[in-house]
């Protein structure tokens, strides 16, 4: 039976890595190795008890073991996690490095969709579908996805948001690479956040496995976005060293400097109201176009039954 497995570096709340976890574990991860990049006690002691889950906390003393000394940049402390894991104890078939506000979401099986690709497939990327901000939240969670064919990307863009289609390339706030599922056994591999090297050669036997969606949980509300906004904007999806960037060459660093120094508070409000808002128009829009994905992910169902413990835990 195939066998896979997710890496994820996780700064995050006790309720997001428990979520994180059970929605994996539902869908039959043999292994997770997660990485604590900040101290979680109420959920480390549930994590490190379940057996598919390989948890280590990201100390001072693990970086000396593992760097010499802790990376500054979390992309590269991800990186290294993933090449560690995978070079050392991936213990499954394939291995994926994602998030912890990005989900699979695959139509089927994800063990029957990765042990149904040929011997010389050793890279399968996952497309992202993004999470549309609801107002109020609901059980069911709308994204949208965009076309791969760039031709066909820049007409929707167009076409569902005309007040900034001059400024941004595509409507996602975050990344439309994807991530990766890697076949494990390659020489001399060395994750990237969006991609990965095996002897220098990037993204080996690579196909588009369109089978499983990477659901990407990147605005949860106008409050969470706004409140993630300035790390993002300095140091995240938004840094200025980013080279993605829309037809006037700015990069969404550089638009996001424009809305504020000409709308201030209320341009980003605007602009996110259009952008990522799961508003009906927008939603109508996106469905007429064949870019809505819509799916109620039960994550409390799930986090309940793979961590039943987890209310007495920090009752």
């Amino acid at each position: 039976m195939t066998t896979w497995g997710l890496v994820a570096t996780i700064k995050a709340d006790a309720p997001a890595i428990l979520d994180f976890a059970a929605h994996h574990l539902d869908l039959g991860a043999h292994r997770l190795h997660l990485f604590l990049d900040a101290p979680c006690p109420d959920a480390y002691p549930l994590l490190k008890a379940h057996p598919k889950i390989r948890v280590t906390l990201c100390d001072d003393a693990y970086w000396r073991k593992a760097t010499g000394r802790r990376p500054e940049k979390h992309q590269v402390r991800q990186g290294v996690n993933a090449t560690r894991t995978y070079q050392r104890r991936a213990e499954v078939d394939w291995l994926a490095h994602i998030d912890v506000d990005e989900f699979l979401w695959p139509d089927g099986r994800v063990a029957d969709l990765l042990a149904a690709l040929p011997p010389e497939v050793s890279t399968a990327r996952l497309r992202p579908a993004e999470a549309l901000a609801p107002e109020p939240p609901g059980p069911v969670t709308r994204f949208k996805i965009l076309p791969l064919d760039r031709t066909a990307r820049r007409a929707a863009t167009i076409a569902l948001y005309p007040d900034y289609a001059d400024l941004i390339d595509d409507g996602f706030m975050s990344h439309v690479a994807g991530k990766l599922f890697l076949r494990t056994g390659l020489p001399d591999v060395s994750f990237r956040i969006h991609n990965v090297y095996s002897q220098q050669q990037m993204n080996p036997g690579q196909i588009e496995l369109e089978a499983i969606r990477l659901l990407h949980f990147h605005a949860a509300s106008w409050r969470d976005w706004r409140a993630k906004f300035e790390y993002r904007h300095a140091k995240g999806a938004y840094r200025a060293d980013l080279g993605r960037h829309g037809p006037t060459g700015l990069t969404l660093h550089k638009v996001f400097e424009v809305l504020r120094a000409e709308g201030g508070e209320a341009g980003l409000r605007r602009f996110f109201d259009q952008v990522c808002s799961a508003d009906g128009d927008h939603c109508a829009a996106l469905e007429r176009a064949g870019l809505l994905l819509s799916g109620d992910l039960a994550l409390e169902e799930k986090r309940r039954r793979h961590f039943p413990r987890w209310r007495e835990s920090v009752a």
